[in-house]
């Protein structure tokens, strides 16, 4: 049921897309070659030019429109040149011996009647006249005895219409003035000939039209000029040989064959030619280059299981474009699925380092924490201990500067009190004497200690001073303990710092 749903599903694509549009057949598709209006037929003239312009005129390829509107190939293998020598100085040499003849007769009568006293004879009309025309004929038949021959070509020399000689390329030297280049015929060219046949019908009753291109080389000039009639000649004798042999080979095929013509081998062709116009031309080779059915409707017939056909298999191409596109579509839609889901994992796992490296991160701070913590209790306690250690021995060196110098001592107390004393003056009562007596004089120092409860007593007993300094030594022996131990730490202490110091 879904085979049958997808191919009506299909149908539908195809009948709104407008394909089968393209599967009809149209005249329009099937213009033959013919409907351009271009014969393509190649057309052979022998033409009358100078003959310094005759080796470009057999070199060259001419395409012209007759009257008909149809554009032609010219070639001209032949030319006939128009004689280059001049009659001209002939003419000039007859005026000047006329006029020395007559001018010298009338030298002569005027030279008798004057008596001797002039001599125009000798003067215009003498020696040096008649050398001058001498000399003007003789530069003339100079100038008019040669001819030049173009490369590649021979000229057919004619007196009164008789050949008498076929001039290779080259300069020529004619001396006989009655004898003329009547003809230049170019003899190593190989000229392209095409011929055309529009209709001719085949085996199966059906006109066909045939292209047939030929290359020709002149071989004998003489025999190309006299025995085939010139250019003209020529050309209707090829154009009758060409269409009955060609019409012969498209009488062979069947209409639907025709089309094999084109390429096919032309040496029996080729043979039939050259047994008709051997020895004067020489074909060297023949392509059918075009073969059809006239009738276009015929072509078209011919054209439609060709049309089907390639329809079928453009449908086919498509078609299975279509399905591989869908399987492609399917494959990447998978790959791309598959790659997502790689995707999807990598990022898990890429989340679960991450955890794994904040974790550890957290541990080795706290981890750093508490070294830190412990680095620094210890370096506390081990400050305290160095402070107690400093204050007992300053303590004891005090003890020994005090059992060595009380007075020190005893006035540094005193002096202390006294500061004490002033700090507190402003805020003591005030004691006013009323007496003037000398016994009644006040004691403000006494009164202000008793106020402040401070006794003018001595700091050291002498008793004190002497347990003191019977003590001295044993003080001085743990002086010299802690100065050791003193020293020691200093010394670790440098060592630390210079420590800090490198790892900056």
């Amino acid at each position: 049921m879904s085979l049958l749903q997808q191919g009506l599903s299909t149908a539908r694509q195809i009948l709104g897309s407008g394909e089968l549009e393209q599967l009809h057949i149209k005249a329009s598709d099937f213009i033959s070659q013919r409907s351009g209006n271009e014969s393509g037929a190649t057309r052979i003239e022998q033409m009358d030019v100078l003959l310094d312009e005759a080796a470009e005129l057999l070199n060259r390829n001419l395409q012209l429109r007759d009257s008909r509107g149809q554009v032609a190939n010219v070639i001209s293998p032949v030319v006939i040149p128009r004689d280059p020598r001049s009659k001209l100085w002939i003419v000039v040499t007859i005026i000047l011996v006329v006029i020395g003849l007559i001018g010298w007769l009338l030298s002569v009568i005027i030279d008798t009647i004057s008596f001797g006293l002039t001599n125009l004879t000798f003067a215009l009309f003498g020696p040096h006249y008649w050398l001058i025309i001498v000399g003007y004929v003789v530069y003339s038949l100079w100038r008019n005895s040669f001819i030049m021959v173009p490369d590649g070509c021979q000229a057919l020399i004619t007196r009164f219409g008789k050949l008498e000689e076929i001039a290779p390329a080259g300069r020529k030297v004619l001396l006989d003035p009655w004898k003329r280049v009547s003809y230049i015929v170019n003899v190593t060219r190989e000229y392209p000939y095409n011929a055309p046949i529009r209709e001719a019908p085949t085996a199966s009753r059906v006109n066909a039209s045939v292209d047939l291109f030929l290359q020709f080389k002149i071989e004998d000039p003489a025999a190309f000029i006299f025995t085939l009639g010139g250019a003209k000649g020529f050309q209707e004798k090829l154009q009758n040989a060409v269409s009955e042999v060609t019409r012969a080979l498209i009488y062979e095929q069947r209409a639907e064959a025709i089309y094999d013509l084109v390429g096919e081998s032309t040496q029996n062709l080729l043979n039939t030619l050259n047994q008709q116009f051997l020895p004067a031309v020489r074909f060297v080779n023949a392509n059918i280059t075009h073969a059809e059915p006239s009738s276009q409707e015929y072509r078209i017939d011919l054209a439609k299981p060709e049309m089907i056909r390639v329809a079928k298999e453009a449908y086919t191409y498509e078609y299975q474009l279509a399905l591989r596109k869908e399987q492609d579509e399917g494959d990447l839609n998978r790959e791309l699925t598959s790659l997502r889901e790689q995707l999807s994992a990598i990022q898990a796992e890429i989340a679960t380092y991450q955890a794994q490296i904040d974790t550890a991160r957290e541990k080795e701070v706290y981890r750093a924490n508490a070294y830190a913590s412990q680095l620094l209790s210890e370096a506390e306690s081990a400050a305290r201990a160095n402070a107690a250690l400093l204050e007992a021995q300053a303590l004891d060196i005090r003890a020994v500067g005090a059992a060595r110098y009380p007075e020190i001592l005893q006035y540094r107390y005193q002096q202390d009190i006294l500061d004490r004393l002033e700090a507190v003056a402003d805020h003591l009562p005030q004691i006013v004497q009323v007496s003037g007596s000398d016994e009644a004089v006040i004691d403000y120092l006494a009164l202000a200690q008793r106020m402040l409860g401070i006794t003018d007593t001595q700091l050291y007993s002498p008793e004190d001073v002497a347990a003191i300094r019977r003590r001295t030594q044993e003080i001085r022996q743990r002086i010299l303990e802690r100065d050791e131990q003193i020293r020691l730490v200093v010394a670790g202490e440098t060592d630390r710092a210079e420590t800090k110091g490198d790892n900056r």
